[in-house]
């Protein structure tokens, strides 16, 4: 797809921002639309069905993790990506950026160059799923009491459907495709994250919140190396 087939939606209570932005985005092609609070952002999405949502988290009205959260509610949304801008760049709201679903997040002030780097390296992992190459047509992975449809980007566990934001859901792919073997943490970095620059910890966060959804520990940690899903 071109860049002019995009659809991205900036949301930022600060006018100067979204101006600048909207700028940046539109000299690339993208096809741009703006809110200033959650509300207004959610509204638009439904309407618009973009396919990136960049996200300030201290706004007025709703902050952006609670508009996070309430846009991945929206099945029409579920393969928008969403990337945070803040700058409040400490652990913590990181860790409750990434568990409400978002994809990415970027400190202010904004580098224009490193977003558009980064909204390319999503647009464009977006559109190649996370498989190994020998199971690329699989569209239907089981392992055990774990269904995994490709397709319909779904989990079950014990007949039970279980949501996934799409790292959590290339990640879990990617493990189960081959159950019991030990992907390193740079296996893992290279297929779900590609290029992206990443927190040390983004994995293991990501990790437990797959342990935590699918109530197993069948994900294991393998100290020093890396991780496995155990049949």
């Amino acid at each position: 797809m071109e860049n002019n087939e995009y659809k991205i939606l900036l949301v930022d209570d600060e006018p100067d921002i979204l101006v600048f932005l909207s700028y940046n985005l539109k000299k690339e092609g993208f096809q741009v639309y703006t809110a200033t609070n959650g509300k207004d952002a959610i509204s638009i999405a439904k309407k618009e069905i973009p396919h990136l949502i960049i996200l300030d988290i201290m706004m007025p009205e709703m902050n952006g993790v609670d508009t996070c959260y309430e846009l991945k509610q929206i099945p029409e949304l579920q393969n928008s990506l969403i990337i945070f801008l803040s700058a409040k760049n400490d652990y913590y709201t990181q860790i409750a950026g990434f568990d409400t679903g978002a994809d990415d997040f970027i400190a202010k002030p904004i580098k224009p160059r490193l977003l558009i780097k980064k909204i390319n390296a999503l647009l464009k992992r977006q559109l190649v799923p996370v498989t190994e190459e020998t199971a690329s047509t699989k569209k239907l992975i089981t392992v055990n009491d774990l269904i995994i449809d490709k397709e319909e980007y779904i989990v079950y566990k014990d007949n039970k459907r279980i949501n996934m934001p799409k790292k959590e859901f290339e990640l879990l792919t990617l493990l189960a495709l081959k159950p019991n073997k030990v992907f390193t943490r740079d296996e893992v970095l290279s297929a779900v994250w590609k290029n992206e620059v990443v927190c040390d910890r983004t994995v293991d966060v990501h990790i437990s919140k797959i342990r935590i959804k699918l109530n197993s520990d069948n994900i294991k940690t393998i100290k020093g190396v890396g991780y496995k899903y155990e049949a």
